[in-house]
């Protein structure tokens, strides 16, 4: 079976005679996930089991294993920063890290998606805040406040400047 998450351009494979590797020696494989606390409770409610949310003492990449490993999400909320474990029925090693703005380059921005409802929720939110901020810079009400938010969101999305 092959799963692509909403809005990426990866897939995960599982499944018999995909991999040489024997079930359960697959550790540290990273999935990306844009609300840690949602994840956690969706696994929990699913039956995952899965670990505290955690951040590494050290910076955004965590060690491996446990080492550094301090509990709860980063204190300042950093994109990168904060992640959880699980197991899978097999027995492989799971991380999710939360990834919330992406470092330049990273997105492509003719190719801007939005994983929830929530998040573009967000993304709307933040760019309605950084409007409202450039009609006081202008002293003027923005007529053109779809085409501004769009490329808000855009380069938003894409790591690059914001417009002002």
């Amino acid at each position: 079976m092959q799963v692509t998450p909403p809005g990426s351009p990866a897939s995960v494979i599982f499944g018999t005679s995909v991999t040489a590797q024997e079930p359960g020696t697959a550790q540290g494989l990273h999935l990306i996930v844009s609300d840690i606390d949602a994840a956690h409770d969706e696994l929990e409610r699913l039956g995952a089991d899965p670990g505290e949310i955690f951040h590494d003492a050290g910076g955004v990449f965590h060690h491996g294993g446990t080492d550094a490993r301090v509990p709860g999400p980063d204190p300042q909320r950093n994109s990168y920063g904060s992640f959880l474990s699980f197991s899978d029925p097999d027995g492989n090693g799971w991380l999710l890290q939360e990834i919330t703005t992406r470092l330049p380059g990273r997105v492509d921005p003719a190719a801007t998606t939005f994983a929830s409802t929530a998040d573009l929720a967000a993304a709307l939110r933040r760019a309605a805040a950084a409007h409202g901020e450039h009609e006081a810079r202008t002293g003027a009400e923005d007529p053109d406040w779809p085409d501004w938010y769009a490329d808000y969101l855009v380069r938003e999305q894409a790591g690059q400047d914001l417009p002002q």
